[in-house]
């Protein structure tokens, strides 16, 4: 009896060290399991904090416009070209031109002519980009300069003029679809989203675009595809 009696107690103190050998790995496994996971957690708070609140700006010297864009840039003049430096670009304004029929090259040479004016009464106006009727795209002014076009965002934004068959002022598909394809271009040079392309009238009001404005769930329609757009692009 002796002899079962210390094979029984020896069984036990082996079932015993046997599970405190369990408990023991679980424990370093839920251990390493939590350090895995924190590492994840805190490399994800680092980038979205360096993303957000430590993201550099692109400098616009470094950033070529698309080869389907048309380079015909205004003369140097205080009007439509003052080629005061653009350092930083945060977003992307959408006008219109308000002159229904017009083409994209009568709108660049609009600000062109804007050179001539003299006398006391003076307009100043331009844009980097118009686009035309037949999707065509003219550049006016390089995207590392102000162009007088959205007021107190003319420092930090790209403009884009939309050219229009009629008073309503909407678009042909031709000049919709460059100008989201222009739109997301910019947004992927420039690291930005399809919520940092605004409308004229997002800055003071204006009633421009005119209907992106007066048709606000096509507006919002014009950024999905914006954003699907800057998807396809990376």
């Amino acid at each position: 009896m002796g002899r079962e009696e210390d094979e029984r107690s020896l069984r036990r103190e082996m079932h015993r060290i046997e599970r405190k050998r369990q408990e023991r790995v679980r424990e370093l496994l839920l251990l390493t399991l939590f350090g895995v996971t924190a590492l994840i957690v805190l490399a994800a708070v680092i980038v979205f904090v360096k993303t957000v609140f430590f993201k550099k700006p692109v400098d616009p010297k470094t950033v070529e416009v698309p080869d389907y864009v048309t380079v015909s840039l205004l003369t140097p003049n205080p009007y439509s070209r003052p080629q005061t430096p653009l350092t930083e670009v945060n977003g992307i304004v959408v006008h219109y031109v308000a002159n229904p029929c017009s083409t994209a090259r009568e709108n660049r040479n609009y600000f062109e002519n804007l050179k001539d004016q003299s006398g006391g009464d003076t307009t100043s106006v331009s844009s980097h980009f118009v686009i035309g009727l037949e999707g065509e795209v003219v550049q006016c002014v390089p995207i590392d300069e102000v162009a007088y076009a959205s007021n107190h965002r003319n420092s930090d934004t790209i403009s884009i003029e939309c050219c229009h068959p009629d008073t309503t002022g909407e678009f042909y598909d031709s000049t919709y679809n460059s100008l989201v394809n222009l739109c997301a271009y910019l947004c992927r040079e420039f690291d930005l989203k399809a919520d940092d392309v605004i409308r004229h009238h997002d800055v003071n009001g204006k009633i421009c675009p005119k209907y992106f404005v007066e048709h606000p769930e096509a507006w919002e329609q014009f950024k999905k595809d914006v954003k699907a757009a800057i998807k396809e692009l990376k």
